[in-house]
């Protein structure tokens, strides 16, 4: 049974009950430079008005219930902003299928790695697989060797988290990706020209180092 669709007027209900929308007798007050005590709903919202902010009740289980003065607006931005930090704490991880056949060519083999070599350093699992096609299911050995194969060629980029595994007519692998990734290459900021050309500066002081050491030029001698 499909679960009720919220009416129009549900979701433009407040989160909060605040200010006059706050009905019980008596509440608790916190808030910035507050101290926390219990007083009447009515003298908690001439609190609030005198500070300028809102009375705004956050745990309405409680006896009695707590209310904070703040702004609300700014505590909805709040809430909204901390709730976009934990979203962006959360790791999605996907998991890739790249499939073999168990007499899969060099070049295939090459391309196919290359993506598993992409996908395990944008963070996501691979699931590497040989399909057994009718008889070709006695060449297991030789898909199970073509997978242990892809694991070490993968080895900088990602950790075996199963070992080939046979279930029905596939033979399965997994890789998950390792927390640090392999060595950069030179980046556009310190290109390769510019490290090949510090590695001859660096390097040039020794040469030259060694021509001064074969002592003072002797006239009409020829070096």
């Amino acid at each position: 049974m499909p679960a009720p669709q919220k009416s129009r007027q549900d979701r433009k209900k407040p989160q909060h009950r605040i200010n006059e929308q706050i009905r019980c007798r008596e509440v608790r007050i916190v808030g910035d430079d507050i101290e926390s005590e219990v007083m009447s709903t009515r003298q908690a919202l001439q609190l609030a008005q005198q500070k300028g902010v809102d009375l705004v009740e956050i745990s309405p289980n409680a006896v009695p219930p707590v209310c904070r003065l703040i702004n609300y607006s700014k505590f909805l931005y709040q809430q909204k902003k901390r709730q976009k930090e934990l979203k962006a704490k959360q790791v999605k991880i996907e998991v890739k299928e790249i499939r073999f056949g168990p007499q899969t060519d060099e070049h295939d083999y090459n391309f196919k790695l290359k993506h598993a070599k992409e996908f395990l350093s944008e963070g996501d699992k691979v699931k590497a697989y040989v399909f057994f096609r009718g008889r070709s299911i006695l060449f297991k050995e030789q898909g199970e060797v073509l997978l242990l194969r892809f694991a070490n060629d993968l080895e900088e980029y990602g950790k075996v988290e199963q070992m080939p595994v046979l279930e029905g007519k596939r033979m399965i692998l997994f890789i998950a990706p390792k927390k640090t990734a392999p060595a950069a290459k030179p980046t556009d900021e310190t290109p390769e020209s510019e490290t090949n050309e510090e590695t001859r500066v660096k390097k040039a002081p020794q040469v030259k180092a060694k021509k001064e050491y074969l002592g003072p030029r002797v006239e009409g001698e020829d070096f």
